[in-house]
C-alpha cells in the first residue's frame, strides 16, 4: 500500500462491529482499524503483544491483574500471554497492531471472533 490512509476515514466506513480491517503492513505486523462497542470476550495472545490505540471514544481493557481505561488519543500495550477482555460502553473506533500470527481473540472462539481473511478483504 503506497498511498496516504487516514485510519479515522475508513474506521468510520466500517459497518461490522469487531470485525478489524487490515489498513497497513509493517513488517511482520498488520495495522488494522475497527469499530467497537459492548464487549468482546476474555482471551489471550500466547506469542503475541497487541497495541490498542483509541481513535474515537474510550475503550476500557480488562484483565486479570488490572484494568485500563483508555480515551481518545491514548494507547496501551497488551502483553502476550495476558488474558483481556476489551469492553466499549459506547461506539469507539479503535486502531491496533499486531504480527501477523495474531488470531482475533486467541484460541478462543465466539459468535465475534474474526478470521483474517475477513479482515483483509476490501470493499
Amino acid at each position: 500500500m503506497e498511498h496516504v490512509i487516514n485510519p479515522r476515514l475508513v474506521a468510520e466506513s466500517l459497518a461490522d462491529l469487531w470485525t478489524p480491517r487490515v489498513i497497513g503492513e509493517v513488517d511482520d505486523a498488520y495495522v488494522k482499524v475497527a469499530k467497537v462497542q459492548g464487549t468482546l470476550t476474555w482471551h489471550a495472545h500466547d506469542d503475541e503483544d497487541e497495541l490498542f490505540f483509541v481513535l474515537r471514544g474510550s475503550l476500557k481493557i480488562e484483565m486479570e491483574q488490572q484494568t485500563v481505561c483508555l480515551n481518545e488519543g491514548e494507547m496501551f500495550v497488551v502483553p502476550k500471554g495476558v488474558r483481556h477482555n476489551p469492553i466499549a460502553e459506547d461506539e469507539c473506533w479503535i486502531l491496533l497492531i499486531e504480527r501477523k500470527s495474531t488470531l482475533h481473540t486467541g484460541n478462543t472462539v465466539s459468535e465475534k471472533t474474526c478470521p483474517i481473511e475477513q479482515q483483509i478483504k476490501s470493499d
